[in-house]
């Protein structure tokens, strides 16, 4: 294997990982943001109130989204093996 199909593996492991987790955190965010705005307005300072959502919010995201992000991180996979066979 050369250092440059290394960096290029790698730069696009980065690039799918950002992909793949990017509507997870953004859910999360969303998420969390609505808690705590709702925590402040309400002075309900309760950890469940703030956990629960989260929870639900990336359940749901995993729930929807889970095919699709396991066939990318796959054929992500699957290209790099297939790479880093190369020709012998």
């Amino acid at each position: 294997m050369t250092p440059e199909l290394a960096g290029g593996l790698l730069r696009e492991g980065l690039q799918i990982a950002l992909l793949v987790g990017g509507p997870i955190f953004a859910a999360l965010l969303v998420a969390g943001l609505l808690v705590g705005v709702f925590q402040a307005a309400t002075q309900i300072n309760d950890p469940a109130v703030g956990f629960l959502p989260r929870l639900a919010a990336g359940a749901g995201i995993c729930w929807f989204l889970g095919s699709w992000m396991a066939e990318r991180l796959a054929a992500h996979f699957a290209e790099a093996v297939a790479r880093m066979a190369g020709p012998f």
